[in-house]
Order: structure tokens, then C-alpha cells, then sequence
């Protein structure tokens, strides 16, 4: 299974996206009960690699509980630190998460995220960024070195912004006592923006491993008339979801598959009907002619990530 299972709309109502569907007051231990219907079907599919963070609000506590229902040692768990979820559940929040790059954070969150193990395998900087100066912490670098080689971890680090191809390459570079601290790299990965794809496959012969998430470019993949630039787009997809029979979710995850080698994919999704959809992936495969046309699509990071800023929280 190339599909794995990002649990951040499992743990929190809102999420910077295009808005599809309506909202409705929360109810909590609904929310709650279909984070756990969604975990268990996506098991019951075949999945078994699981993204989570103490910044998805109740996403990781999720899966600690339900993991309590399992006894399967094929289960991956990927974690992360550095965001503290702030909105409570409210929509109307004005803050929904703080960044906090701290070896005092990571110590804070590591309290709950080792309990976890022993499914967790990887655990990694949420958001790694040139500006909180993370990568260039001694002390946050030796601790990571240390949980992992207490716990038997893999270290890694998620991206995001127009610079990602660049904090990668620093990560990638970093040592601790003369071994490679960073083994996984989770980003941005989608027809509008590849630009990680040369870097990764260089890294990808040295033995790391990526993991690509946003796939669906926050919403952005589906018609919109509010994105005229993306008609052309949006016309061959609905052409390929016709050809195949299949929905535009799935056609977007099929090209990171063939065109990202050895890649894991992350779905978000938040119900079990999206998730059955976007596993559609699965069941076809793209032409090299259609996947060459797709990838002609991309825009420059820059637009990408400019485009980005202006979605909002729903």
C-alpha cells in the first residue's frame, strides 16, 4: 500500500483549505466517533502508515486510543513536534496553532507522543523552517539523535513554503556524531508544485524516504470557478475522471504515485467516503502521455505558496 493516512481533519474541524461542504455546529463525541470509523476502515483497507501531531488538536490522542484496539506490528506511526493546537475546536478562533521550535517544547510534546510506541517509527519536526532556526539548534539536534537511538526512531522533518527544496537539502546535510540525523522527509508534493521532485531523487538513492502530503493542493485540484488560471487544468482532469471513471481525487494521487518513486502518499481524508474514493488511486493507472500532460501544470513555487496564503481556515 503506497497510501498512508494524515490524521489532521480526524482531530480538528477546521483546516486551511477551499471550503466543500457546509459547516455544522460541532458535536464532539461525534467528531470523536467518526475519527475512529475513518482510522478503522482505513485499516480495514490496507493501510498501515498513520501521520499524526499534537497540533492536529485531538488527532493524536486519537490514535493512541485506538491503537489500544490493535495488536499488528505491520502499523507505522509517524508523529510530530513543534505546533501546540490553540483554537479549542472554536471556527471562529483567531489563533488555531503557535509554532514553538524549543528543545522545552520538544521535551513537552515527547511525553505524550512515546505513547506511541512501540508503533511509532518516525518522529519528526513539524514545519522545519529557516526562520525558527531549528535545523541550526545543537541542542534540538542532539536530543532528536538521542530519542533516536533510545527508541529505535526514524528522524524526519515536514516542509512547507517556496523554499522547501532548500530546507531539505540543509537537513539532509545535518550530522550527529558523524551520522545523517534525517532520514524522512514529509512535503508538499501535487501537480501545481514538483519542485521538491529533483532533490528528492537524489536523496532517494542515498536511502531516505519521502512522504508527500497536500496532494489535492488544499482543494485547489477540484473545479473552481474562482481559479480561472486552473480552466485548462480542471478540463483535462475532468476528461481523465470521465476516461476512468473515477474521481479527480483519485487522478491527482495516481500522478504523485507514478511520477514520485517510492514515495508513501498521504490522504486526508475526513470521512469514509472520501477515503474510499481517494483509494480509487489503486484500481488504474495513468498513461506516460497523461502524466507528461498533468505535470506540464505546475506553476512556480512562489505562485503556488502566494496562492496558498490567501486560503483560510474552515
Amino acid at each position: 500500500m503506497v497510501i498512508g493516512l494524515g490524521t489532521a481533519a480526524l482531530g480538528r474541524p477546521q483546516y486551511i483549505n477551499i471550503k466543500q461542504d457546509v459547516a455544522e455546529e460541532l458535536d464532539l463525541q461525534a467528531f470523536k466517533k467518526n475519527g475512529f470509523k475513518v482510522l478503522e476502515e482505513a485499516y480495514e483497507q490496507g493501510i498501515r502508515y498513520f501521520d499524526t501531531a499534537p497540533g492536529y488538536g485531538l488527532a493524536e490522542q486519537l490514535l493512541i486510543e485506538w491503537l489500544q484496539t490493535k495488536s499488528d506490528p505491520t502499523i507505522t506511526v509517524a508523529t510530530k513536534w513543534g505546533y501546540t493546537y490553540m483554537a479549542n475546536f472554536d471556527p471562529n478562533a483567531k489563533v488555531h496553532e503557535i509554532k514553538e521550535h524549543s528543545v522545552s517544547k520538544l521535551i513537552e510534546q515527547w511525553e505524550v507522543s512515546q505513547t506511541l510506541l512501540p508503533y511509532l517509527s518516525v518522529y519528526q519536526i513539524h514545519s522545519a523552517s529557516f526562520e525558527t532556526g531549528v535545523l541550526d539548534n545543537q541542542e534540538v539536534l542532539n536530543k532528536l539523535a538521542s530519542l533516536k537511538n533510545d527508541n529505535n526512531l526514524k528522524i524526519g522533518l515536514t516542509t512547507t513554503g517556496d523554499n522547501q527544496s532548500e530546507v531539505i537539502e540543509k537537513a539532509a546535510n545535518i550530522q550527529v556524531s558523524g551520522v545523517p540525523l534525517f532520514e524522512v522527509f514529509q512535503s508538499t508534493y501535487n501537480i501545481l508544485d514538483q519542485s521538491i521532485l529533483n532533490v528528492a531523487l537524489e536523496l532517494i538513492k542515498e536511502g531516505r524516504q519521502f512522504v508527500l502530503k497536500e496532494t489535492l493542493a488544499n482543494g485547489r485540484l477540484f473545479p473552481n470557478k474562482n481559479y480561472p488560471n486552473y480552466k485548462e487544468l480542471y478540463d483535462y482532469m475532468e476528461k481523465l475522471s470521465t476516461k476512468y471513471n473515477i474521481g479527480v481525487d483519485a487522478i491527482a494521487l495516481k500522478f504523485c504515485i507514478q511520477t514520485f518513486p517510492e514515495s508513501l502518499v498521504l490522504s486526508g481524508a475526513n470521512k469514509t467516503s472520501q477515503l474510499l474514493e481517494n483509494l480509487n488511486a489503486n484500481t488504474f493507472s495513468l498513461s506516460n502521455e497523461e502524466v507528461s500532460q498533468l505535470a506540464t501544470f505546475k506553476v512556480l513555487p512562489s505562485n503556488y505558496w502566494q496562492e496558498r496564503k490567501q486560503l483560510t481556515w474552515h
